[in-house]
């Protein structure tokens, strides 16, 4: 079994599975000191530095520095803070948006102003939500993908973006808020692609840039349901079965076939949700001959059967203010 010629593109298909929709973005201007909390459940942020420097902190504890031109993304939505100095209050990210009129937002100790920044730390602030926040790919995100600036300012590809976000901050017209959250969906797509070479977290991002592996997702990720066997998918990446499989689990994180039951129940949870489809059905669209053995499986790894599981209440996340 080879790969298609045209390999299919895996960054493209997961982003339009998991659906990242912009929740808020905000250009926000804090003096030092400061803490700015984000924990709000369901967000997940998005935080460039415009002007001065912070460090970003996460719940345990880990710290990243940042200064103007750097960006950091938070896609699987942990809690966390940007913060400068010894400030004894936090100050909560969406609270502030919450009571505070436009998308110019004042915080934290003596506030820069617009023109003189030496005092204090620019941030544009975004938030998203996935609107399929059980997504399999998302465990397979780093928690911070950090894209460095230099000299003070983005790199060439994200720079346009971070202009554009500045003028509708200071200048914001009719459809403002329309502008910022399409551009906060195309940085968001172009950040994830260009991390490829910014982060050695094991996942589904950073078997994309291995020349065996990558070829191989996109066939995974275009046809699930295909019969897929160590050995097919072994020989598409062009490498033995032990190889292969040793590879897969170092750069992916988990074995081959455990990553393709993933993603095939995780289609099978939304197919189930199809009342019109029989558990049968479901079983044969992602890839099981058998709808017992679809069902044990499910019942394994969910902890339910099938057809308990598609009469519970789907869960929907709560967007908001950054």
């Amino acid at each position: 079994m080879s790969v298609p010629e045209s390999t299919p593109d895996v960054l493209g298909l997961v982003l339009r599975e998991v659906s990242f929709t912009s929740a808020a973005y905000r250009w926000i201007e804090m003096g030092a000191p400061f803490r700015l909390v984000f924990d709000r459940p369901g967000l997940r942020g998005v935080h460039l530095i415009a002007a001065g420097a912070c460090e970003l902190v996460l719940a345990d504890g880990s710290v990243t520095p940042l200064t103007a031109g750097d960006t950091v993304i938070l896609p699987r939505g942990d809690d966390h803070e940007l913060r400068s100095g010894r400030a004894a209050i936090a100050t909560s990210g969406f609270e502030l948006a919450a009571r505070t009129a436009g998308v110019r937002l004042r915080g934290g100790g003596p506030t820069s102003s617009a023109s003189s920044t030496d005092s204090g730390t620019t941030i544009v602030c975004g938030a998203f939500i996935a609107g399929d926040p059980d997504h399999p790919a998302l465990r397979g995100m780093p928690r911070v993908i950090h894209v460095p600036g230099k000299d003070g300012s983005p790199p060439a590809w994200l720079a346009p973006y971070v202009e554009v976000l500045r003028q509708e901050a200071f200048d914001a017209g009719p459809g403002s808020d329309v502008v910022m959250a399409r551009l906060s969906d195309a940085l968001i797509a172009r950040a994830l692609r260009e991390s490829g070479g910014l982060t050695d977290h094991p996942g589904w991002l950073a078997g994309l840039r291995d020349p065996h592996l990558g070829p191989v997702l996109g066939s995974i990720h275009a046809e699930p349901a295909r019969p897929w066997t160590l050995a097919t998918l072994a020989a598409a990446a062009g490498l033995s079965r032990t190889a292969f499989a040793a590879r897969f689990a170092a750069v992916v994180g988990e074995p081959p076939m455990h990553y393709l039951r993933s993603l095939r129940l995780h289609h099978a949870k939304r197919l189930l949700r199809d009342e019109r489809l029989t558990v049968a059905a479901v079983a044969a669209r992602v890839g099981y001959g058998s709808d017992v053995a679809f069902a044990a499986t499910f019942r394994r790894v969910v902890g339910v059967p099938p057809a308990e599981w598609r009469r519970r209440p789907p869960e929907t996340p709560e967007p908001g203010p950054a």
